[in-house]
């Protein structure tokens, strides 16, 4: 299914709806929280309510900037690595060919508050909440009950045909049974589920219509089939809601206020050109007497700013120049203050977010000092994202095992990330100070900050002391 498949199916109620009814449950997220996650991401993709051409409001797209930039650091550097057996070699191949969607990943589930990712059998599906309805819960908010909603299109030159797919994945109360219900249809109309049809005859054949799983040893199992990214701060537009939120949900009007804030300013710079009022007096043409000019003709030739103004007396000819005075400064002091005030409830520290970029150097135990709160914002969604990755591979174990795609056994996840406090200044300097404190040897600075390999930084040190322990050309003195 296509990430944001069409903007008329996002918040599509119908089949949601007609989801719900063909496995008769309930949801458990409120219409309130659909309403939420729709305006943020219609703010996301850059089409806020406030928008207006009458007034000149446009958007800068700072919702997007604040999921970019958190996605960035989150998956800064990111590295998993899963080891142990063949089984683990295989999980970790699959792992590897999703690194470059991890930012992607990140980004969008900031701007919708939660993801879900789970293998359909041949990948790995990208779920936002547009595609799936949370139907039951625990008591900590972890999914119980889902139902995932799959569409695709298949057009023809005479026709075009609509596919839909509901997957129902719940766990048996009684039993502790995994269950999968899957129910496929085919329309000619996006509007409408249409009538049911084989699993065989559309792209998911293959699929059993109901599954039921255990473990090896009749246990059931640890986990959902799939990982949930959820937005580390608390939703309090749904208390206990398994739906994270947006992250800026809370910001909302701040983010308004910011834009008016910019198109004024960008008004203001449109309307400062410089204008020059001239009397048509003094634009003449040579040769011919005042008295004789033509009132209100139009002057050819002048810049664009000059403007022709009629009816000036010939002994007091007018001209006056206009050079609007900016407030650009107190603007953009005024931009800063709404953009440090956003970044801050959204979780980043103060001053974080600027119009003007920073001057001046900064080391890296100032910045993680003055930086305390976004790193402990990052660490978060960090958490969240290894949990998320953790129930991605659980799900990738249970179906190697029910496809037999990898040999059976044991496996051990390792995470790692880049320090978003880095200095590689700093770093050199104290790897210098090292090698003068005979700490480490010259070779493994050379190839750690100056690209060289081991043998190569090895015979550069060879050569350079050969040349120091040569005779001098009179001898010693």
């Amino acid at each position: 299914m296509g990430l944001l498949d069409t903007v008329r199916r996002w918040w599509n109620m119908l089949f949601q709806k007609e989801a719900l009814e063909e496995f008769d449950v309930e949801p458990v997220t409120s219409q309130e929280m659909d309403i939420v996650i729709d305006k943020c991401m219609n703010i996301y993709q850059d089409r806020p309510y406030w928008l207006s051409d009458k007034h000149d409001i446009r958007t800068i797209g700072f919702g997007k900037v604040l999921c970019e930039e958190t996605a960035r650091l989150t998956t800064l550097a990111i590295h998993v690595t899963i080891d142990g057996s063949p089984r683990a070699k295989w999980l970790n191949e699959q792992i590897e060919k999703r690194y470059f969607k991890f930012r992607e990943w990140v980004e969008y589930g900031c701007a919708a508050g939660t993801f879900i990712v789970k293998p359909n059998g041949t990948g790995i599906d990208f779920l936002l909440p547009n595609s799936f309805k949370i139907v039951d819960s625990d008591d900590d908010g972890n999914i119980t009950g889902i139902i995932f909603i799959d569409t695709y299109t298949v057009s023809t030159a005479f026709s075009r045909k609509y596919y839909t797919k509901f997957e129902y994945h719940r766990i048996n109360s009684d039993t502790g049974e995994y269950l999968i219900s899957n129910r496929a249809y085919v329309s000619t109309s996006d509007n409408d589920k249409g009538k049911p049809v084989p699993l065989e005859e559309t792209k998911w054949a293959g699929l059993e219509a109901d599954v039921s799983l255990m473990t090896q040893n009749g246990k059931p199992l640890e986990r959902m089939l799939f990982g949930v990214f959820r937005t580390p701060q608390a939703n309090n537009t749904e208390i206990n809601s398994p739906l994270g939120l947006p992250i800026y949900k809370n910001v909302v009007e701040e983010l308004k206020n910011l834009d008016i804030a910019y198109s004024r300013n960008s008004e203001e710079i449109k309307d400062s050109r410089r204008i020059i009022l001239i009397g048509d007096e003094l634009l003449n043409t040579a040769g011919v007497p005042i008295e004789q000019r033509k009132v209100g003709r139009t002057v050819e030739g002048l810049p664009h700013y000059a403007k022709t103004v009629f009816g000036g007396k010939g002994d007091n000819p007018f001209y006056e120049e206009i050079n609007p005075e900016l407030n650009t400064d107190t603007r953009i002091k005024g931009i800063n203050n709404e953009l440090s005030f956003i970044g801050w409830k959204v979780g980043y520290s103060s001053g974080y977010f600027v119009f003007d970029q920073k001057t001046g150097m900064v080391t890296a135990t100032q910045v993680e000092s003055d930086d305390r709160r976004t790193i402990q914002l990052i660490k978060d969604c960090r958490d969240k994202l290894e949990d998320c990755i953790d129930g991605l591979i659980y799900a990738l174990n249970v179906f190697a095992d029910l496809y037999e795609l990898a040999p059976v056994g044991p496996y051990e996840v390792t995470y790692d990330f880049g320090d978003i406090t880095y200095s590689r200044e700093e770093d050199r300097a104290r790897w210098w100070q090292y090698v003068i404190q005979g700490k480490v040897p010259a070779w493994m600075y050379y190839q750690k900050f100056e690209g060289m390999s081991e043998e190569e930084a090895k015979a550069m040190i060879a050569e350079a002391k050969a040349d120091q322990e040569s005779p001098k050309l009179f001898g010693e003195e």
